[in-house]
C-alpha cells in the first residue's frame, strides 16, 4: 500500500541483530527506511543484519550500546541523530531472561531483566521524545510478550518488566498524542525463533496444544505487526497492544 512506504525514515531496532529485531530491521529497510541496528555484545550478527539489508537494496548501519546504561543510550542516540539528522522510529526489542522461581531468584537476575527489558524501554523513549515531539512525527512501537499479559511459572522478572513495559507504553502514548507521535506495543506468543528451536520436541508439543492455531509463529508475523504499527495506516492507533500469539491469549 502506499502508505506503508517509510522513505526517507530513520528507524532505530534496539536487539536488532537477531531474532524478531532481525527480522523487524529487514522488514523496515525493505519499507524503504534507514535501519540503524543496534547491538551489544554481537558484532558479527548486527553487520550481517546490515550485510543483508544493503544486499537488498535498502541502507542501514551498526551502533553498540547497552539499553540499560542511561550514558551509553544518551551519548548512542546524540550520535545517531548528528549521523542522520533525525529519528522517526523507535522499536524497543531488546531483551533478556534470567528465569527461576521467585522464592529462589537472586536479586540480580531480577535487577538485570528489570534494566534491559523495561528501563532500556525507557531510556530510549526518553532519547528520542523531544525531537519526535519537535518534527511533529514519530512512531514508537515496543515488543512486550504474552507472559506480560499472562503471567508464567518460573518467569516473574520477564513478566513484570513486560507488563511493565505497557503501562508505560500507555502512559507515553497520552503524554505524545498531540504532537503527532504514536506509541504502541506487539506482544508476541511463542514465537519460532534460536530460542524456541533448543527446546525439546515434546516441550514444543505441548506448547502448540495450548495455542489454538496450534502452530508457534514466526519473525516474520511479528515484524509485520510494527510494521503496521510505524507507518502512516496506523496514524489514529496509539497506546495499543497488537497481540501476535495463535490465539493463545485473548485479552
Amino acid at each position: 500500500m502506499k502508505n506503508m512506504t517509510l522513505e526517507g525514515k530513520i528507524a532505530v531496532v534496539t536487539g536488532g541483530s537477531r531474532g524478531i529485531g532481525r527480522a523487524v530491521c529487514l522488514r523496515l529497510a525493505g519499507m524503504g527506511a534507514t535501519v540503524v541496528v543496534n547491538y551489544v555484545s554481537r558484532p558479527d550478527a548486527a553487520e550481517s543484519t546490515v550485510a543483508e539489508i544493503i544486499s537488498n537494496g535498502g541502507k542501514g548501519a551498526a551502533y553498540q550500546f547497552d539499553v540499560s546504561s542511561s550514558d551509553q543510550v544518551q551519548s548512542a542516540f546524540k550520535q545517531i541523530l548528528a549521523d542522520f539528522g533525525h529519528i522517526d522510529i523507535l522499536v524497543n526489542n531488546a531483551g533478556i531472561t534470567r528465569d527461576g522461581l521467585v522464592a529462589m531468584m537472586k536479586e540480580q537476575a531480577w535487577d538485570e531483566v528489570i534494566d534491559t527489558n523495561l528501563k532500556g524501554a525507557f531510556h530510549c523513549i526518553k532519547a528520542v521524545s523531544r525531537p519526535m515531539m519537535k518534527q511533529r512525527w514519530g512512531r514508537i512501537v515496543s515488543i512486550a510478550s504474552v507472559i506480560g499479559f499472562a503471567g508464567n511459572a518460573g518467569q516473574a522478572n520477564y513478566a513484570a518488566a513486560k507488563a511493565g513495559m505497557v503501562g508505560l507504553t500507555r502512559s507515553v502514548a497520552r503524554e505524545l498524542a498531540s504532537r503527532g507521535v504514536t506509541v504502541n506495543g506487539v506482544a508476541p506468543g511463542y514465537i519460532d525463533t534460536d530460542m524456541t528451536k533448543e527446546l525439546p520436541p515434546e516441550v514444543t508439543e505441548k506448547i502448540k496444544a495450548e495455542i489454538p492455531m496450534n502452530s508457534l509463529g514466526t519473525v516474520e508475523d511479528v515484524a509485520a505487526a510494527v510494521a503496521y504499527l510505524v507507518s502512516d495506516e496506523s496514524r489514529y492507533v496509539t497506546g495499543q497492544f497488537i497481540h501476535v500469539n495463535g490465539g493463545m491469549f485473548m485479552g
